[in-house]
Order: structure tokens, then C-alpha cells, then sequence
């Protein structure tokens, strides 16, 4: 699933929901590669009845194929701890060990964060609109290297839901290492960035 140019995020529709799911396709054959899941910890379920979310920490586990509850499946995982003005967010490997971490800018029209490896490096900015609806991967040079772009999902569907739709592309085969990162980063922008309740 780690070799691929482009993915089709769907995010599951759901009333009241404290947990999100994302299914991961194909864009163009919508072809099921993997899925997201998000597993707060039961303290986590209880405080978001209290505290918007996007303040608590959070998990959020990506597995190949469609079925979350198979560990062996598990390709890596988005960790954010408490935040206020700034997050930041490790990716961590099937064993906990940190690939890298993305880092929230403190003031950006959109919305824009930075991509680090393992070795502290920034390798990449990903950086929004001016609606926050589209998202720019840009690489040291400031060229773009990929983007998240958002899909019109029906006028019911986007007045009364938050779930979203949206297609990650690279621009270039990325190494494995590297779209994982920037995998995570598209994924990021909707799970820890966007959410609000």
C-alpha cells in the first residue's frame, strides 16, 4: 500500500460519533487499499463530552486491507499528545518507535504544518488554502512535491456531517519511509488538525 502516488480518503458518516474511521482507497478504481481508525483510550471517550477534542491526545492506527481489528495488518500509527496553540504529532512505526513527528505553525491563513524524519530533518511543509479545504506539500525549495485535495461529497453530506472525502497525491514515487510521512501528514489534516468535536 506504501508505493502508491495518490490515495482516495472517505471518512465514515456517523451521528454523535467519538472516533473516527477513514477508508483508504484507490481514486480510481475505489478499490479498498487499508483503513484509519482512531482508538482513544476510554478516559479520552469520556472527556470529549467535556473538552473539544481537539485539545485531548489521540491515536490513530493504519492498517492495510479493511479490517482494523487485525493487528498483524498494522503499517504505522499518528500520536498526538494534549495540545493548546501548537500540536505536534509523532508517526510511529508497528513498534512505537518514532519516524518522524509533524509540527503545527502557531499562526497560518488555512492552516500549515511542517514534516520531520526520524533524524529531526524537515523534509516537507504542508500548507493550506485560505478556506483550509486544500492542502499544498511543499519541499525545502518551496516546490510542490503533492497535495490534499478535498472532494465535494453531496450537499447532505457536507451541511450535516463533518466527514470528509478528499484524494492525497504525490507528485514523484515516494521511498516507503517517505509515504508513510506523507501519508500520515494527509491524514493528519482531518483527524488532528480539523476536527472540532
Amino acid at each position: 500500500m506504501l508505493n502508491r502516488k495518490a490515495y482516495f480518503i472517505r471518512e465514515h458518516v456517523g451521528f454523535l460519533k467519538l472516533s473516527d474511521t477513514f477508508d483508504i482507497l484507490d481514486p480510481e478504481t475505489k478499490e479498498q487499499l487499508g483503513i484509519a481508525k482512531e482508538k482513544p483510550s476510554t478516559l479520552m471517550h469520556v472527556l470529549r463530552f467535556l473538552v473539544n477534542k481537539r485539545l485531548l491526545p489521540t491515536k490513530v492506527f493504519v492498517y492495510e486491507g479493511d479490517n482494523p481489528e487485525d493487528e498483524s495488518k498494522l503499517l504505522f500509527s499518528i500520536q498526538r499528545g494534549f495540545t493548546l496553540l501548537s500540536s505536534t504529532v509523532n508517526i510511529c512505526d508497528i513498534n512505537g518507535n518514532v519516524l518522524g513527528h509533524l509540527k503545527s505553525k502557531l499562526f497560518s491563513l488555512g492552516g500549515a504544518f511542517r514534516v520531520f524524519d526520524t533524524a529531526g530533518h524537515e523534509i516537507a511543509m504542508v500548507k493550506g488554502d485560505w478556506k483550509g479545504w486544500n492542502f499544498r506539500f511543499l519541499d525545502m525549495s518551496k516546490n510542490e512535491i503533492g497535495s490534499i485535495t478535498k472532494k465535494w461529497a453531496g450537499i447532505g453530506k457536507e451541511l450535516f456531517t463533518s466527514a470528509d472525502n478528499y484524494i492525497i497525491s504525490l507528485r514523484d514515487e515516494p521511498t516507503p519511509e517517505k509515504a508513510v510521512l506523507l501519508l500520515a501528514a494527509g491524514l493528519a489534516v482531518d483527524i488532528v488538525y480539523k476536527e472540532s468535536n
